[in-house]
């Protein structure tokens, strides 16, 4: 796995929009995707009484000739597709939201992106089914391992695992 993919829902059926986006994500694989298990995380800075969400991580292989940003224009496409609104504001709840968490050790530093995901190792809801799946990756060349980073966090942030 050269990419990972951060999931998260909170409206409609959370699960089934999770399944639909790994269907697609496996779309754009050149091998099988890996999934974490599906985990349930408290709304992190949402407007008061937003739904839990459902969270996952998806690794895959993708192909050399798909740029980060490419991707990320597949990746808000599906989300407006799914029913996501493009004008749809941070921090609201969402029926899908897809986010590039690390590929292929690309550091980039944009308006419109920034990889590695510049807020991905403060969330646990992240760190947690990433580290299900690649436990001994680094974001960066100097960071902890996710595993590491999931450990420390679970100290003080709270999501749990379906099961």
């Amino acid at each position: 796995m050269d990419t990972y993919i951060a999931l998260g829902s909170n409206l409609g059926n959370s699960e089934a929009e999770i399944n639909r986006a790994r269907d697609f994500l496996q779309t754009l694989a050149c091998s099988p995707v890996k999934c974490s298990s599906l985990w349930y995380s408290e709304p992190m800075d949402c407007p008061p009484g937003s739904p839990m969400f459902v969270n996952a991580v998806i690794g895959l292989k993708l192909s050399a000739e798909l740029s980060p940003v490419r991707l990320l224009d597949l990746l808000q496409d599906y989300e407006i597709r799914a029913g996501r609104p493009h004008d749809h504001g941070h921090n609201l709840p969402r029926i899908i939201d897809l986010d590039i968490i690390y590929c292929r050790n690309i550091q980039i530093q944009s308006p419109r992106l920034t990889l590695p995901h510049p807020r991905a190792e403060e969330r646990l809801f992240v760190m947690a089914p990433l580290a299900e799946i690649a436990p001994d990756l680094k974001l960066t060349p100097s960071s902890e391992t996710v595993g590491q980073i999931a450990a420390r966090l679970s100290a003080t942030q709270k999501c749990r695992r379906l099961p």
